[in-house]
């Protein structure tokens, strides 16, 4: 039962005997009505807990230690009472506790198991594996009164786990990226799990997975066979890879929990091209020659295209070429705002949905189709000036956005304000170095008077920057056209 109803019930049964009214009796071995807080009639605080010997784990991290606790009294001055809970190891004896203000009528608190094993081991530097004594106090006082606390104490034992990690990456010969510890493929994490997916192009080859950007240790390495896991701390432990013998598309899901692994191929993908259709789009109303998609070379069931869109329809074509009637990607509604990214994908000619590109909302547009979970992206391409030429620095988080215009972006504004000889690059993107594209100038260090540019990937490089001269600080017009693919950088 619920602390707060036991002493609801206290209180009713003392005001009904006070009144000589004992209408019910109860049983004394009735473990169905039992409740210990009957004993205190005096309003004794008395704190207690679910576990006083807590073994912590990675299978139990949501589960939760509970405090509970009596009341206590106010000692008839109707003021209420307020609650604190402590929290510290046992031999600290409260000098660094953590501290739960909880204010009035809270009967009750709570701790997951993951989150008290990362207080133990990052607050108490508790190692993984230890245990320890910890001690909990509550603290009931009464408001406006200084010299009526009232304290109770329990002592309980925890013992820590090694929390797996949250983040895994893949690495090796097989691995589209190589053994690259800076630029692995991130898996993908199973909501709250410990599994992590991976599903692309493998080469015929090793792989392995690491936990943290950069460095090869902690990894995951084969372990007993094929379809375990070993988890490897250090360079003396044994380095055994997983092998690709045929390269292909596969899908690799790894349980960090139970360190089973399991590799299967996957078919090739529904479609092998995909087009642009439309009248809002550079294809216009054709299926004889539409331009095409770009197929994800790590994983071929992504497909992506950018390009301008301008006011008009679109729907996005899977061949075969010439025929209306084919395989398309379309909108659930006709005239469905380009914003709106619910699609289905069907064939023939009964159903004709089409996405609907107004004045408001043309431009240049990046489109990524997932043929796998048959999902579409729309996303509006903006530029960003970038580095300590520019007037943002190298804040990739926070770039200055050039203003967009179709497919026209202009940046106006100063160049080495803050460093007369900076330097500068433009990106698609903003949030992360590697996650987006990069235009950059044809060569390192090039001067603005020259802009011929090229593209880049993510981190791929070359890493190409303007840079400015001795005395070419000042204001100054960027102009990117993507569709025509031109670049000037005026002074004013």
């Amino acid at each position: 039962m619920n602390m707060k109803k036991y002493l609801n019930f206290q209180h009713l049964f003392l005001w009904m005997v006070l009144l000589g009214t004992a209408a019910f009796s109860v049983s004394c071995d009735s473990d169905d009505l039992y409740d210990p807080s009957f004993e205190n009639i005096d309003n004794e605080l008395q704190l207690s807990i679910s576990e006083e010997s807590v073994a912590l784990s990675e299978e139990d991290k949501s589960r939760e230690l509970e405090f509970i606790w009596s009341t206590g009294t106010n000692y008839g001055t109707n003021q209420g009472i307020f609650y604190t809970l402590e929290i510290d190891l046992e031999e600290n004896d409260f000098s660094f506790p953590l501290e739960y203000e909880l204010g009035k009528e809270t009967y009750d608190f709570s701790l997951r198991y993951g989150v008290l094993n990362d207080i133990l081991q990052n607050t108490y530097g508790v190692e993984a594996g230890d245990s320890v004594d910890l001690t909990a106090r509550i603290t009931a006082s009464v408001g406006g009164e200084e010299d009526m606390d009232q304290v109770d104490v329990v002592n309980f034992t925890a013992t820590t786990y090694q929390p797996l990690t949250e983040e895994l990456y893949l690495i090796g010969s097989a691995s589209p990226n190589g053994w690259d510890a800076n630029n692995p493929i991130e898996m993908t994490r199973q909501g709250d799990e410990a599994v992590f997916e991976y599903t692309g192009s493998l080469n015929e080859g090793e792989f392995k997975f690491i936990t943290t950007l950069g460095e090869f240790l902690p990894s995951y390495n084969m372990g007993e066979d094929e379809n375990s896991l070993f988890y490897r701390t250090s360079d003396d432990e044994p380095d055994d890879a997983f092998e690709i013998t045929e390269a292909g598309v596969y899908n690799i899901e790894a349980n960090l929990l139970d360190g089973t692994i399991s590799v299967t191929t996957v078919d090739d993908p529904p479609f092998s091209k995909l087009y642009i259709v439309g009248d809002g789009t550079e294809s216009g109303w054709t299926v004889d020659d539409p331009a095409e998609f770009e197929q994800n070379e790590e994983d071929p069931f992504i497909f992506e295209y950018e390009g301008t869109l301008s006011p008009g329809d679109m729907k996005i074509f899977a061949g075969p070429m010439g025929d209306w009637c084919g395989q398309w990607y379309r909108p659930l509604e006709a005239g469905q705002d380009i914003t709106n990214t619910d699609v289905e994908q069907n064939s023939g000619c009964d159903v004709d949905n089409t996405w609907r590109i107004t004045e408001e909302t043309e431009g240049r547009y990046k489109i990524t189709v997932n043929t796998r979970d048959e999902s579409v992206e729309i996303e509006q391409v903006n530029l960003y000036i970038v580095g300590d030429g520019g007037p943002n620095g190298w804040d990739i988080n926070n770039p200055e956005p050039m203003e967009r215009s179709g497919s026209v972006y202009t940046y106006t504004g100063p160049l080495g304000e803050e460093n007369a000889t900076g330097e500068f690059k433009i990106a698609k993107f903003k949030g992360d170095w590697c996650d987006g594209e990069w235009i950059n100038s044809a060569s390192n260090g090039q001067s603005i008077s020259n802009t011929e540019f090229i593209y880049t990937q993510g981190c791929d490089g070359p890493d190409n920057k303007w840079k400015l001269r001795e005395g070419e600080a000042g204001d100054y017009i960027i102009t990117v056209d993507l569709d025509a693919e031109t670049i000037s950088i005026e002074a004013q």
